[in-house]
């Protein structure tokens, strides 16, 4: 791999990687972020719920996003500085996903890069969109990760989502906690 300056780039390049969503992935993820929404590791309480099922946390699949940014567009040596999400369709175990980005528009002069960010299922619909700005490395940087480390890097490329997996747990921790004290107790009547 080979990271890409921002004078090796043109508005239209694009890059792309596709993956399987394996359920030992998802499992991994909830793991390392703590985010144990039951939405996404208790197939009994998932069944209650629109989706029928488990489905991925919305940041995993956004974590393929930087998987394309930090190995391919522009690859090794990038800074990624903000993303913007939507999130459009569930992700379940089994689906296969490719990330897409592609580039909008290069501030050569402040070396920044607007992408476009796409993620789409096996059936060609997309189940996140968003945008993108990244600082680009100033020169090329080489990187080939050692076989043993391709776990290592998979991991790598969630790091940017786990802390915005925590923030959005601790939200909706928050507002179940308050939404209970609102909720008028049943008391027991003594006999």
């Amino acid at each position: 791999m080979t990271g890409k300056t921002i004078a090796a780039l043109s508005e239209g390049d694009h890059a792309e990687l596709t993956r399987v969503v394996e359920q030992a992935d998802v499992e991994a993820f909830v793991d390392a972020v703590g985010d144990y929404n039951p939405l996404h590791s208790d197939p009994e309480y998932a069944a209650t719920t629109m989706f029928k099922a488990p489905i991925a946390p919305g940041i995993f699949t956004a974590g393929m996003i930087s998987a394309v940014i930090g190995t391919q567009l522009p690859g090794p040596g990038a800074v990624y500085l903000s993303q913007d999400l939507k999130f459009l369709k569930p992700v379940k175990p089994g689906d296969t996903i490719t990330a897409r980005v592609e580039v909008v528009e290069l501030i050569r002069d402040r070396n920044r890069i607007r992408l476009k960010t796409v993620c789409a299922n096996q059936r060609g619909e997309e189940v996140l969109t968003g945008e993108a700005w990244v600082l680009p490395s100033r020169r090329p940087i080489v990187f080939e990760p050692k076989p043993e480390a391709a776990a290592a890097l998979r991991a790598w490329s969630l790091q940017p989502w786990t802390w915005a997996a925590r923030a959005v747990t601790l939200w909706g921790l928050v507002s179940l906690s308050a939404l209970a004290a609102l909720t008028p107790r049943q008391r027991r009547r003594p006999d």
